[in-house]
């Protein structure tokens, strides 16, 4: 996988293509002073590690100052970070550095506010793998950082049989039976889970030594159902059709687990923006 700063210099050369030429006809090359970043709304930043990285791609010596830190909860006009140094290169630097900020900011409110709709009720809240190509690493950070759990970080960290799966292999039964005889063939302590639809499914799931089954798209009297029905101890996990108006239903059902795809694929952003010092003679 490349590097983070790798990815970040990609995401510069896009953005910058054959030269700023805004900043080219405007901003003297020489032009020192600082920049403030700043939030616009109420959230949790997250993201300012990386805002530090990119100004030191774009210029070793842009100055990075971090006023707050991730996992804070901030409120609009709340000053962030403080940069200093050639304004050309902080303008270069500008977009890449807010959106990453923005986005990861995003995912962290967003989780936070699943963490706290569950609180008290022993539920973990976790992502999926609903993420953005290339930045995975970075929007699973943020969910942490938000209080959540990370689920697996790829196809190479745990067996999880969907439905596909299901499908391909001819049934439920077959499909894990070949999942615990590959787990066993290569040695490796892998967590097996299986998704199920409905109680039948579960039943047929819960004969064989999984790690966890998950719950899928089910209503939350169903899910309770289901809780009663485990007498084996599975970690139990839902998933589908679960939003923060109905989410403390589901956790207060017993499950040990809800993920959720939205807080990484469809989050809005926390508005952040870079408010400059006004130059002598601008």
């Amino acid at each position: 996988m490349l590097s983070l700063e790798a990815r970040l210099k990609l995401a510069l050369e896009e953005d910058l293509g054959s030269g700023d030429v805004t900043t080219e006809a405007i901003v003297p090359p020489e032009v020192t002073g600082r920049a403030a970043i700043v939030a616009k709304q109420e959230g949790v930043v997250c993201g300012l590690e990386v805002v530090d990285r990119v100004m030191r791609v774009v210029d070793p010596h842009l100055q990075v100052t971090l006023v707050s830190r991730d996992g804070d909860w901030v409120q609009p006009g709340l000053e962030l970070a403080r940069v200093s140094g050639l304004l050309a290169s902080i303008l270069r630097a500008e977009r890449v550095s807010l959106n990453l900020l923005g986005h990861l900011s995003g995912i962290a409110t967003l989780t936070r506010q699943f963490v706290e709709a569950v609180h008290d009720t022993g539920c973990t809240i976790l992502d999926t793998r609903k993420t953005t190509p290339l930045w995975r690493d970075l929007e699973k950070y943020a969910v942490r950082v938000g209080g959540g759990k990370n689920h697996r970080l790829g196809l190479y960290d745990m067996y999880l049989i969907k439905e596909n799966h299901i499908a391909a292999a001819g049934g439920i039964s077959p499909a894990i039976e070949r999942a615990l005889q590959h787990r066993a063939d290569r040695g490796k302590p892998l967590l097996i889970e299986v998704e199920v639809r409905n109680r039948e499914e579960f039943l047929e799931a819960a004969q064989f030594p999984v790690d966890r089954i998950l719950l899928d798209n089910m209503t939350a009297e169903q899910v309770r159902e289901i809780v009663h029905l485990n007498q084996s101890g599975i970690e139990l996990e839902v998933s589908g059709g679960v939003d923060l108006k109905n989410i403390r239903a589901y956790a207060e059902t017993g499950v040990s687990f809800i993920s959720i795809g939205k807080i990484t694929h469809s989050v809005p952003a926390l508005d952040v923006s870079m408010l400059f010092e006004k130059q002598s003679g601008a």
